[in-house]
């Protein structure tokens, strides 16, 4: 495994490279239907309202009726050709549709607000063709796969599956995580998707816009109304505002195969992992339970499929065919071919970090998983600085001193270091070398000794912290690193919690000061192994910006713009024992 410098040139373009793992998937050779011509016609299919999306339909040369494959997607549909023209020459016809008011498509562009009927819509108009033999799939990662959970639950007649990568299937539950909403990926994405005046310019500074308070009125900073942000921005409860796009519990009434598709650094690990466990565990039609799959590899959103992920290589094996593999599945539910279906389905392929191995299970978290502690020790000192906290299989046995930080949201905890080619507001997801943020006087950490044996764990991890503040709110972030040997230093996982909404998502509390608090942080899915010789690490500070908005540390939600230094505590005793929950596995 090597570790390189990261260039900032994708993040910088996300709003263009979202849908990038669906849309440019390497060709591969299939053999001689590789060579036969496929035609493309561009049709306006008329949705219910009579507003038309421009839909382009793939054909191979001798196709004149089968199974039927769908891409809805808002990033302009020429740009999947290449994927399309592949599908199509192994037998599907293909069709790649450019939502309601993006490009070539008729109406008025609201994300996601028209998408499920559009997808309804569509995939009825599929099945009314004389091409189509009733068998009608969907694929797209990010938005695109939204739109496939979005028609689905309509019930299309048709639909037989879906391949949702990287998505979810509530949007308040993937912009917000632990009452911290994900600033600059809405915001940035917002300003490249929302109708802008010809005569204003977008922001040139980003680092200085995502500083804006209060949020209630960001769109401000970026330079023009956008209605829909500013409605997601001030909503930070799981209320009424978000009914729409909440379908967790119609997923759980499909009758669909579903392949479930993301990374362990992708923003929307927590619920694509969370919609394969709940059809698998949940799903009204026992069949589907079985027939639900999850894929996760050592990706964050922009590199599925890839080896080299920020600064790490994760080797060849992480080398993944996005398009092949929905192939696989297509040619398993649609076609039903017996070269595929005499295999048995896998329930779990999951990539092991460190090992850099893909590994097979029933379930997720794998079988043979045991919650394994790690807890926190202060080393005597009243402000723990880099590498003077202890990490430790052994529980506090007495009282310890309590280690403090100053969270200052003037200055909030960068969630990546800023470099010269990677500025602030390019903050990736993906690992990086953490040892320039954790010399910072705002963070602590805790180091483990150097492993004499292999550490290996699979499944949701999660930090359990004795906590306060002397603020009405405050935010804990706590990462998850592993330490080489040669001292380099990357993020595994990573979770924040708000303080106020440590016990209610729904009606946050602010905290008391001098009250000691237990909070329990989700860290995510993450698979790893750490050989003898590293350490394993936590990180703990008060910000994860501008990956997360900053907290002001007043509790006067997104229609505050004051802010309030905060000083966290964690505390370390026999009563309070922080610690971390790693899911261990004992072979």
């Amino acid at each position: 495994m090597l570790h390189r410098s990261f260039s900032p040139v994708r993040r910088l373009l996300f709003p263009c490279l979202i849908a990038l793992s669906a849309c440019f998937t390497p060709v591969a050779i299939v053999g001689a239907a590789d060579v036969l011509p496929v035609s493309l016609e561009t049709v306006k299919v008329e949705m219910r309202d009579g507003v038309r999306l421009a839909t382009d339909v793939y054909r191979r040369s001798g196709i004149e009726r089968g199974p039927v494959l769908l891409m809805r997607s808002p990033y302009n549909k020429e740009r999947t050709k290449p994927v399309a023209e592949r599908f199509a020459r192994a037998g599907y016809i293909t069709l790649v549709q450019d939502c309601r008011g993006k490009f070539q498509s008729e109406g008025t562009f609201i994300p996601y607000d028209n998408e499920g009927q559009d997808g309804f819509d569509a995939v009825e108009w599929i099945s009314r063709q004389p091409w189509c033999d009733g068998k009608i799939g969907m694929w797209g990662s990010s938005y695109v796969g939204a739109t496939q959970w979005q028609a689905a639950v309509e019930q299309p007649p048709g639909l037989v599956t879906i391949t949702p990568t990287a998505t979810f299937s509530s949007f308040y539950r993937n912009l917000y995580l632990g009452g911290s909403v994900r600033l600059s990926l809405i915001t940035r994405w917002a300003s490249g998707n929302s109708p802008k005046p010809e005569s204003v310019m977008p922001p040139t500074d980003w680092d200085a816009t995502l500083l804006h308070l209060p949020l209630s009125d960001f769109d401000r900073a970026i330079g023009w109304p956008i209605p829909w942000l500013s409605g997601m921005l001030t909503h930070p409860t799981p209320n009424g505002y978000w009914n729409r796009l909440d379908m967790t519990e119609r997923i759980t009434r499909l009758d669909l195969p579903i392949q479930h598709v993301v990374g362990y650094y992708d923003f929307f690990s927590r619920e694509s992992v969370g919609n394969f466990v709940r059809m698998r565990n949940q799903a009204r039609n026992p069949r589907v339970r079985e027939q639900q799959q999850l894929i996760l590899g050592p990706w964050d959103h922009g590199t599925i499929g890839a080896a080299q992920v920020g600064e790490v290589d994760f080797g060849p094996n992480a080398v993944w065919d996005a398009a092949g593999e929905n192939l696989l599945w297509f040619d398993r539910f649609l076609k039903q071919d017996p070269a595929v279906t005499s295999r048995p389905l896998v329930p779990v392929r999951y990539f092991s970090m460190g090992e850099n191995v893909w590994k097979e299970s029933q379930s997720w978290p794998p079988e043979g998983v045991v919650q394994t502690p790690f807890f926190l020790h202060s080393k005597g000192k009243a402000n723990t600085r880099a590498g003077d906290g202890v990490l430790s299989r052994t529980a506090p046995v007495a009282d310890e001193p309590v280690d403090s930080f100053q969270a200052d949201p003037a200055k909030p905890t960068p969630a990546c270091p800023p470099t010269e080619k990677r500025p602030l507001n390019a903050a990736t997801w993906a690992p990086v070398d953490q040892r320039p943020i954790e010399d910072r006087n705002d963070v602590l950490v805790y180091t483990s000794e150097p492993l004499d044996k292999p550490l290996t764990f699979a499944g949701d991890a999660q930090a359990e912290l004795y906590v306060e503040a002397d603020t009405p709110d405050a935010d804990w972030v706590v990462k998850l690193v592993d330490v080489r040997p040669d001292g380099f230093a990357y993020n595994l996982a990573v979770g924040i919690q708000r303080g106020s909404f440590r016990d209610s998502e729904s009606t946050p509390q602010p905290l008391k000061p001098g009250t000691v608090y237990k909070l329990t942080i989700d860290l995510g899915p993450v698979a790893a192994r750490l050989a003898e010789g590293h350490r394993l690490r936590v990180d703990i500070s008060g910000a994860y910006f501008p990956l997360f908005d900053r907290n002001t540390n007043t509790a006067e939600g997104p229609f505050g713009a004051r802010t309030a230094v905060s000083t966290e505590t964690v505390h370390h005793s026999k009563l309070r024992a922080s610690r971390i929950l790693l899911p261990g596995i004992n072979r």
